[in-house]
């Protein structure tokens, strides 16, 4: 018996998603309504944290994308080849259905996105965010991003540091 109170798993058919209710109207309208033609057209990849079956507790998108160098902080750019854009890895949307707030569902979601960006053959530098609010800005600068100079809602990790972190809490269990 599986003693996890969440599955992560790919998005699919068989996966309820018309009871999904995460108070913001755009996210549920996205999961109920688009991710699956952009799953087929490969623009985005969908994973969802299952309970109880096929019930989605919450979820999250990749896609491919890429950040200016020149938009950068400086000091994080002169670290980096000089090619005017750095392979990036977005998460476009992250949703926690009301339900299962509370539980770290939230933090669950972003660190597999965070791993599985990190664990990917095609190289990414960091995975990067567009805050919808200042919460979800709060959210993810606690959870180590960065905000770019320019563009206070639109965060990055990079995923060496990561991959860092991920290193050190091995250890440490």
């Amino acid at each position: 018996m599986n003693s996890a109170p969440f599955r992560l798993a790919p998005l699919d058919a068989t996966h309820d998603r018309t009871k999904f209710n995460s108070t913001s109207e755009p996210l549920d309208r996205y999961l109920r309504e688009h991710v699956t033609q952009d799953v087929r057209r490969r623009v985005v990849a969908c994973f969802v944290a299952l309970a109880e079956g096929h019930r989605i507790a919450g979820y999250y998108t990749l896609a491919s994308a890429s950040l200016l160098l020149a938009d950068l902080p400086a000091s994080t750019g002169k670290k980096l080849p000089r090619y005017p854009t750095v392979p990036a890895v977005r998460m476009g949307r992250l949703a926690v259905d009301q339900g299962f707030r509370g539980q770290g569902l939230g933090g669950a979601l972003l660190a597999d996105a965070l791993d599985r960006a990190a664990r990917s053959e095609i190289a990414a530098y960091a995975l990067m965010v567009d805050g919808k609010d200042e919460a979800a800005v709060a959210f993810y600068r606690h959870h180590g991003f960065i905000a770019l100079p320019d563009s206070p809602l639109t965060l990055f990790l990079p995923l060496a540091t990561a991959l860092s972190a991920r290193k050190t809490d091995n250890k440490a269990r």
